[in-house]
Formats: C-alpha cells, structure tokens, sequence
C-alpha cells in the first residue's frame, strides 16, 4: 500500500509538470484568482486580514486523487512584502502536496490561497521545505468584509488557508499538507539560483515580467501594511 500511494503522488505532481517552463501561466491565474476573490468582499479574504499579512501565496488547480488512499498537489507562487512591511516584492515559485488515509475514491480540483499572518510564519517559509500543522501553525481562514467573526484558532494562527471550488471561496484545513521551493521554476523565471528569502524578502532579482500582474492585484487590494522583520 506504502508503494501505491508514493505512485499515486507520483501521478499527482505529474498533472501540474506538465506545465514546466510555463511559470507566466501560474502567476497569471493566481493574479486572476486573487482579483476574482477580492472583486466580491462579503464572500472573500477579510480586508483587515489582508492588510495584516506578510505574504500570499496561491496555488492554481490543486489536485486530489484517491483510490482508498488519497494523495494531493499542484504548484503555486509565493509574494511576500519586503522586509515584511514594504512593497509586494517577486514572487518565488513552489510545490505543494500531502497525502490522506481512510476510504476514499475520486479526484477534485481546487484553488487554495494561503495568507501568512506574521514576520514569524514568513520566516518559517523560507526554508527549502515546510510542513503545516508541524512547522508552521495553520487554520481555515475566516470569509467576509472583516475578521469580527474569526475564531481564537484563526487569530492566533501564523497561516491562514483557503480554497475555492465550484465558485465556492471558503476556509480549509491543510494540516500536513508540505511546502517546498521549486528552484527550477526560479531559476527559469530569474535566470539564475535565487533563495526563497533573497526573493521574497530581501527583493533580490525585483519583479519579473510575468509577475507583474500578480504584483498589481496585491498592490491594488493592499497596498500598505505587513510586520517589520526584526533580522
């Protein structure tokens, strides 16, 4: 069974692969979902959470499979303000996926947006890998105008997640799911090997092209705020 689930991950993380070299093709559907959600402000990310946050980051069609063990992934962008209370500054790309127990069949596909609430969660997310739940404490984000509805879980979380499917924007739990750098995609997208922080906090390499448009449905929607990293 442990091999037919390493398979079943396998397929999974083949689906986005096939994208390789497109990168301008992930970051143009993570600025089209973030605009899509933000346009309709009862049903999406609250503002005063938004303005709190010290980076985003989107996952376009992130898939599940199942055949009683479930695997899932995709591949996403990170924006992150500089220094964590400046600019929105280019984004570093990465890979995302997990793996489930219990009877199950099936697959889906869902946009997952990920908010990190603080200097200390962003600097979790520097590393080459993070696991949520383990290395960085995560919750189902609140929807909604504001966060007056949000629970103690929620506030105190260092990330906040997402998901939308069938039009529906809601939160969800990512517990274990794992994040991981995709140098590949970074290096296509820079010309050259850029660390996450260099890239999201430090601004090194600045905005690509095709970074662009995710870049001003950020600035757009939150222009101003984020927490000062102390080091």
């Amino acid at each position: 069974m442990k091999y037919f689930l390493a398979g079943l991950l396998a397929i999974t993380f083949c689906v986005p692969a096939f994208a390789t070299g497109k990168e301008d093709q992930r970051l143009h559907r993570s600025a089209e979902i973030l605009m899509e959600i933000m346009k309709t402000p009862e049903k999406g990310i609250p503002q005063d959470l938004l303005d709190k946050a010290v980076c985003v980051a989107v996952v376009p069609s992130y898939k599940k499979v199942a055949f009683g063990f479930g695997a899932s992934g995709g591949k996403g962008a990170l924006v992150c303000r500089r220094n964590g209370d400046g600019p929105w500054g280019g984004p570093s790309m990465f890979t995302m996926g997990g793996g489930s127990v219990g009877f199950q069949i099936g697959g889906s596909a869902t946009d997952i947006v990920m908010i990190v609430m603080n200097a200390r969660g962003a600097e979790k997310l520097m590393g080459n890998k993070t696991q949520l739940g383990a290395d960085a404490s995560v919750a189902g984000g609140p929807v909604g105008r504001t966060s007056q509805a949000a629970t103690d879980l929620q506030m105190h979380a260092e990330i906040l997640t997402y998901s939308r499917a069938r039009g529906l924007f809601a939160g969800i739990s990512l517990q274990g799911a794992f994040m991981k750098t995709d140098g590949e995609a970074n290096e296509r997208l820079y010309g050259r090997q850029l660390q996450t922080r260099a890239i999201c906090l430090e601004g090194e390499g600045g905005i690509p092209g095709p970074a662009r448009e995710l870049d001003n449905v950020l600035t757009k929607f939150s222009p101003r705020g984020g927490q000062r990293l102390t080091h």
